[in-house]
């Protein structure tokens, strides 16, 4: 087959990985810098152009598009969508799960356990808000943030009172959630691939700081996980349309929560934590499923 894969940079672990599975298994494969594509949005004959060539003959594409690039790299990828080309994940089932408060909305809907959360535009509203969420301490979220960043956790309602009239007071969209103590610092992150947990590991995060991002100095390792954790995993990534999901748990003294879906999930620490190929298994996804053309929205979402 001939795959893309759209990335910014060659070397990121994950792109790199995908890389070598794809080659290891025969297949051509081709990174892309979505920025670098430019779309000829025609009826009857969309393409893609990139550094002068027209992009034609992919049977897969892998969307490996950052959390900054969003909105291109959705329209590159609902480009190729269009194209007839098997995407990995969706363009529309990505900016499902980028949007923080539309998925939480819709794991809400399917009745999948979330930390009680908040959502206000206006200062004024800020002690109900509070309130709601069970009151300090608390964790509040910038909707655009990443990795861990725009994440703060208000130890006192004074402190949280201050934070979020700032946020607020700047326009900013923020979250407000209720502070899971028992998680002591540490999450899970399921690994699903075509709807079944492949890989899991528990992130602990380092002395002194409650988020567990790797990226922050968190820490990996492998860890069994419940099965109904597995399956809260599995209806998560479903719910978003996701057929390949990086799916954050916490465990709390009410069962297990979903605190994010993530759909361009790291390979480096859980493959590491795991000990198992997940490229290769990527890659052996695509191969079963590109040959079908199930694409369910082509572009149309």
């Amino acid at each position: 087959m001939k795959i893309a894969i759209l990335s910014r940079k060659t070397r990121l672990y994950s792109t790199r990985r995908l890389v070598e599975a794809a080659k290891e298994r025969g297949h051509r494969v081709y990174v892309l810098d979505p920025l670098r594509c430019y779309m000829n949005i025609t009826s009857h004959r969309p393409g893609i152009h990139y550094r002068g060539e027209d992009l034609r003959g992919f049977d897969a594409v892998i969307p490996r598009i950052g959390a900054s690039i969003t909105f291109y790299g959705t329209a590159v990828l609902r480009q190729f969508e269009m194209m007839g080309v098997y995407p990995l994940n969706e363009s529309v089932a990505i900016s499902r799960a980028r949007d923080k408060l539309r998925a939480l909305q819709l794991l809400s809907r399917k009745g999948i356990g979330l930390p009680v959360t908040g959502f206000a535009s206006k200062p004024d509203d800020i002690q109900d808000l509070i309130e709601m969420v069970g009151g300090a301490p608390l964790v509040i979220k910038l909707l655009q943030g990443t990795q861990g960043t725009g994440v703060v956790l208000a130890e006192t309602r004074k402190a949280a009172e201050s934070v979020l009239e700032s946020f607020l007071g700047l326009k900013e969209s923020v979250l407000v959630q209720e502070y899971i103590r028992e998680a002591a610092g540490a999450d899970i992150r399921c690994f699903i691939i075509g709807g079944k947990v492949v890989a899991s590991m528990k992130r602990q995060a380092r002395e002194g700081e409650f988020r567990s991002n790797l990226h922050r100095g968190g820490t990996a390792s492998g860890i069994r996980i419940t099965p109904e954790e597995r399956s809260a995993a599995v209806r998560a990534a479903k719910t978003m349309g996701l057929n390949v999901a990086g799916v954050d748990i916490l465990r709390s003294n009410h069962g297990a929560l979903v605190m994010e879906v993530n759909s361009s999930p790291g390979l480096e620490g859980i493959e590491k934590a795991s000990g198992k190929d997940l490229a290769t298994m990527i890659i052996q996804f695509i191969e079963e499923n590109a040959s079908q053309g199930r694409i369910r929205t082509r572009g149309q979402g």
